[in-house]
């Protein structure tokens, strides 16, 4: 009996642990495995109703756009476009918003978005704008975070691959734009092998306004090496800027191997303050430039393109103690700048250790003239006496820093596939979690501040691999949530992202959303061809231009039925939206349209151009849902012969 009873018992035993735990496929103890899960999702989870605790600004890298993600919940709230044409809401196909995709080269429907920063005052991030770079055809953007509009886009002339960007000051005095390639300065037609010594990489600081608005001050000639990234100063180094660069070795072909050849590199300590004030005592020279500044005007709904003819052209070696070059091993990506402004670190993506400069070490050897050498006359500082540290053995394959405001900073490794965490002035290795695949960038939430909010930490990651149902090919690119609040990093969510991330920007909910504007007064519409209310509607020829002023509401047109229009008219829709509420945009589409069709945000108004080619009668309608009686939110354009004498005819509800 005693036999049989323990029997009993152990089948009982074994019959709880197999529903209770056991093991998964893939090894791991289902019931720890579960109970982790279940904790993780819980702590990402945002309630219905409830908001998220943080924005994040992730580039789109080709897609040319911005994209806005909630942070815990990984949600994707809106994509704002930015250098590329975005049918969702017809931005870069309206007849209003194709200016702010013209450059000196034309107009360009197709950029790649790198770096987004969020503005700053006194170091701190203060969600007034985001800032992001082009790549291709260098530009800089400007984002309002009351609106989430593109705002303003300035083309940057003599640069190419502006990959070190768009980076602000601890105030906003000044957005940078680095060249990545090195290029000839002016433009001229020269053989590339004679590149050494000829071709130059200017860095153009871009000031800007207490408004916003961003205008060209000076552009730095420097050496034609690769300038990479950058990151300001902050604290003791406000004032100053530092760019890491690759390729010292000027090398024109293959540079996977012949821009890898000297064991150290630099980073280009630039102090700003002096050559500022160099410029504005007259310092300088005027040189010949083409470069597009396009300006959205929010009362007339309107991008206008002014085209700029001049820069100013500084020569560092002709202001004294503005430039100097860190040595720093080896093809360095990221260049990081912790809270406090004293540590700059260099993530040598060659190197399997890295490397961390002090900013008061390097003031001392500035003062000592403590040099062991110079590139084309800009003095290279002793490597030993600006090393703060080096963080040995960390992984492979460094790329960026971001701090946590609690003396901890973070690196991706990118051929060894990890976030590792390690201490600032132990440089001590505490931690280090992998991640899917082949992470990139890391942003922490004002980790480019004074003032890291150091909850959580998204990696940026280049391949998804199998971490989500399959898609064919080309996936969206996966990101991975990390808890960083205790001692060690935990793995809280994958989320995919859109397009190719390639930085990220990230601030307190509580600093944007309080902000974001709510209702947009018709009142303050000063479109050219705005009807503010319906009575206002009409239709107006102008030979073979036909300009239909048209308003729209739920749930109609106004007018809804037009007759007049002929074969070989150029027909000009100016679309008012008489909604003022943020949440109610209508569409506009045509048949037979094949410049674009319209999304009218509330109090907006907005063009598209239709030239009707056959005689008939052709419906629009409202694109965007609005109301219960949607589907009946339509009208109709008659279109008679080019001969006809029918004049032009205008009906709402047959009136």
């Amino acid at each position: 009996m005693k036999k049989l009873n323990s029997i009993l018992f152990l089948t009982m035993l074994s019959l709880l642990i197999t529903a209770c735990g056991g093991e998964n496929n893939n090894g791991t103890d289902k019931a720890t495995g579960g109970a982790m899960a279940s904790n993780a999702a819980e702590r990402v989870y945002v309630a219905p109703g409830e908001h998220d605790e943080f924005y994040a600004f992730i580039s789109g890298g080709y897609s040319g756009n911005l994209t806005v993600y909630g942070l815990p919940s990984g949600r994707m709230l809106k994509e704002i476009p930015v250098f590329s044409q975005f049918p969702t809401s017809g931005y870069g196909y309206s007849e209003e918003t194709k200016p702010m995709l013209m450059t000196s080269h034309g107009f360009v429907p197709w950029g790649d978005s790198h770096h987004p920063d969020i503005s700053q005052t006194n170091g701190e991030t203060d969600g007034r704008w985001v800032f992001i770079n082009e790549n291709n055809t260098p530009r800089i953007a400007r984002i309002s975070l009351e609106t989430f509009e593109t705002e303003e886009i300035i083309e940057i002339p003599h640069s190419a691959g502006n990959h070190s960007s768009s980076f602000v000051t601890e105030n906003t005095e000044y957005v940078v734009a680095g060249t990545r390639f090195s290029v000839p300065y002016p433009q001229k037609d020269m053989p590339i092998e004679d590149m050494k010594g000829n071709f130059k990489g200017p860095l153009t600081f871009i000031a800007v306004g207490d408004d916003g608005r961003m205008k060209i001050d000076f552009q730095l000639d420097m050496p034609g090496f690769n300038y990479d990234l950058s990151h300001p100063g902050r604290g003791d180094s406000h004032g100053w800027f530092f760019f890491t660069t690759y390729n010292t070795e000027e090398a024109h072909t293959m540079q996977e191997v012949n821009a890898s050849q000297n064991d150290k590199d630099f980073i280009a300590a630039v102090n700003w303050k002096k050559i500022q004030e160099y410029v504005r005592n007259g310092g300088g020279e005027q040189m010949d430039a083409e470069y597009a500044h396009n300006v959205y005007d929010h009362s007339t709904h309107t991008a206008t393109t002014t085209m700029g003819n001049k820069v100013t052209r500084v020569d560092p070696r002709k202001v004294e103690g503005a430039v100097f070059f860190m040595p720093t091993p080896k093809s360095p990506h990221g260049c990081d700048v912790d809270p406090s402004g004293e540590y700059i670190v260099g993530n040598g993506k060659l190197s399997t250790d890295l490397t961390v400069h002090s900013f008061s070490k390097m003031l001392k050897a500035i003062e000592n003239k403590d040099f062991t050498g110079e590139a084309y006359d800009i003095p290279i500082l002793n490597f030993d006496s600006t090393l703060a540290g080096t963080v040995k053995e960390g992984g492979l394959g460094p790329l960026h820093t971001e701090f946590d405001g609690k003396g901890n900073a973070y690196t991706t490794f990118f051929i060894s596939s990890e976030v590792v965490k390690w201490k600032l002035g132990t440089w001590e290795v505490l931690d280090r979690q992998p991640s899917y695949y082949s992470v990139g960038h890391l942003m922490i939430p004002g980790g480019n501040s004074r003032n890291p909010e150091g909850k959580y930490l998204v990696s940026m990651n280049k391949i998804t691999k199998d971490r989500y149902l399959p898609t064919g090919p080309e996936l969206e690119h996966s990101a991975q949530l990390y808890d960083i609040s205790g001692e060690k990093m935990e793995l809280l969510l994958d989320f995919p992202t859109h397009g190719e991330p390639h930085y990220a920007a990230g601030i307190s909910a509580e600093k944007v959303k309080a902000n974001s504007r709510k209702i947009y007064r018709l009142d303050e519409n000063k479109h050219a061809f705005a009807a503010t209310s319906e009575d206002q509607t009409k239709m107006v020829r102008e030979g073979n231009n036909v300009h239909v002023y048209m308003t729209t509401v739920r749930s109609h047109f106004s007018p809804d039925n037009l007759e007049g229009i002929k074969v070989g008219d150029k027909v000009f829709f100016h679309v008012t939206n008489l909604e003022q509420d943020f949440d109610v945009p209508h569409g506009f589409a045509m048949i037979g349209a094949n410049t674009s069709e319209l999304l009218i945000m509330p109090g907006q108004t907005k063009t598209v151009i239709w030239e009707p080619k056959k005689e008939g009668v052709w419906p629009f309608y409202c694109t965007d849902f609005c109301s219960a009686l949607h589907q009946e939110m339509q009208g109709y354009v008659r279109v008679s012969g080019k001969n006809s004498n029918l004049p032009l005819k205008w009906t709402l509800d047959g009136e």
